[in-house]
């Protein structure tokens, strides 16, 4: 099912997430709908709380390949990059942001089981982007310059 991305202004995008406990039906009928979002939207990544659901579990759709991260966790962080991004929870705008070139994470799959994963270039910017929606961050508190999609 296509969810409601919600945006820019909704309580739920500036809240801390809470850790998923449960590996349940739940948790995968949301992850379901988060992938069928993020397709429908054609976006790099979705956070539990864009559309409306403070857990701490995003999904990234990168060149390589589609992840579910529950309850991710940095491990390191290396390098630097600055580029643009752009969020489906701001519609029409666009920012520069500096983000690290290469990340590992821990994180548990949709089962429950302990994963790791190490992320560079787009996929760790998508990686860090999504990661700091559980946090209550979006794109624009970093970015050094936010503009008009048009400009």
């Amino acid at each position: 099912m296509i969810r409601t991305i919600v945006q820019i202004g909704d309580k739920v995008l500036r809240e801390k997430c809470k850790p998923v406990e449960k590996f349940d039906s739940e948790l995968f009928t949301l992850l379901d709908d988060m992938k069928e979002t993020l397709k429908d939207a054609q976006g790099a990544g979705l956070a539990a709380p864009q559309v409306g659901v403070p857990i701490r579990a995003v999904i990234v759709d990168v060149e390589e390949g589609f992840f579910e991260f529950i309850n991710p966790v940095f491990v390191w962080q290396k390098g630097e990059q600055t580029g643009p991004e752009g969020c489906l929870s701001v519609r029409g705008k666009e920012g520069v942001v500096t983000r690290p070139n290469k990340v590992k994470i821990v994180y548990k799959d949709r089962n429950g089981n302990r994963c790791s994963l190490v992320a560079h270039d787009f996929f760790a910017r998508a990686v860090c982007h999504e990661l700091d929606h559980l946090d209550g961050i979006i794109y624009t508190d970093k970015a050094v310059r936010v503009y008009d999609e048009e400009d």
